[in-house]
């Protein structure tokens, strides 16, 4: 498919009012839609007192350990996206979208829920001057309505888990161009300790993600849509550099030895994977 075709088709997505957009969906993706207009709305987070902030956001500050993940998953993008049309599927605040045009795709999309998402993904894109090449849209990620065999890469970052598998992969493998590829960056449901993390902070997500965090029966049912590649795991003892920082270089090193290890390595707090759509 030709960019400017795919471009129209976007521009025609971009003109549904929220209440034609809104028209069909289930509960559980207003639910959705609701918690991540919520989560991602700059102005709510700087009213709430600092224990509403801990107990909706408070587990962000694990989030600063994360950097060997992170340089992987910004290396991949730098790696695949040059020259291609980058989808980045339910794309929060745009982030890997814009790390995509940024290195050069002809065309970079985000797609999310969340309007308010979308909303601050263009005023961020407008800021890191990547406006030319970028779009994104509020859609259903399990309904795309982008055409088939349209897109070259994909990245899905830590949104695989709020959806419904059985039509998210049908989804990506329609949109996905014979050849192209997938990450995926997802937190891991085997930890016991970091599973009862998730119990006890209720309200740091929805119903639907707390039950559906993913694990190999997953990548098993992938399978069914997708060539597997690349399974990596990330992040056990660099956990712990929230509570000792200037040892997160050791705990990294660490990890880099430990998570190598099979069985041990399902201890991870996330793993990534590609899914390749070789027919």
């Amino acid at each position: 498919m030709e960019k400017k075709e795919l471009l129209e088709n976007l521009n025609i997505l971009a003109q549904k009012t929220n209440e034609q957009w809104m028209m069909g969906l289930e509960k559980r993706k207003i639910k959705e839609l609701e918690f991540h207009n919520r989560d991602r709305d700059v102005k709510f987070q700087e009213k709430i007192s600092k224990d509403t902030y801990d107990k909706i956001y408070g587990n962000r500050k694990f989030y600063k350990t994360v950097e060997l993940s992170t340089k992987y998953v910004d290396n991949w993008i730098k790696k695949n996206a040059e020259g291609k049309v980058f989808l980045d599927y339910a794309c929060g605040n745009g982030f890997n979208a814009i790390k995509a045009a940024k290195a050069n795709a002809s065309l970079s999309i985000g797609i999310d829920i969340s309007d308010v998402s979308v909303n601050n993904a263009k005023t961020t894109a407008k800021e890191n001057g990547v406006e030319a090449n970028t779009f994104f849209v509020q859609g259903d990620a399990e309904k795309t309505e982008l055409p088939d065999n349209s897109i070259d890469v994909i990245i899905c970052s830590g949104m695989l888990h709020h959806l419904n598998l059985s039509y998210a992969f049908y989804e990506l493998r329609r949109i996905l161009k014979s050849g192209g590829k997938i990450l995926a960056v997802e937190a891991l449901d085997y930890n016991p300790i970091i599973k009862l993390y998730r119990l006890t902070t209720p309200d740091m997500r929805t119903e639907w993600e707390k039950a559906h965090i993913l694990s190999y029966k997953d990548i098993k049912f992938a399978k069914r849509f997708f060539v597997v590649k690349n399974i990596k795991h990330w992040h056990l003892f660099s956990i712990m550099g929230v509570y000792l920082p200037s040892l997160l270089s050791f705990f990294n090193s660490l990890d880099k030895i430990i998570l190598k290890i099979p069985l041990i390595n399902k201890m991870s707090w996330m793993f990534t994977f590609e899914l390749h759509k070789n027919d």
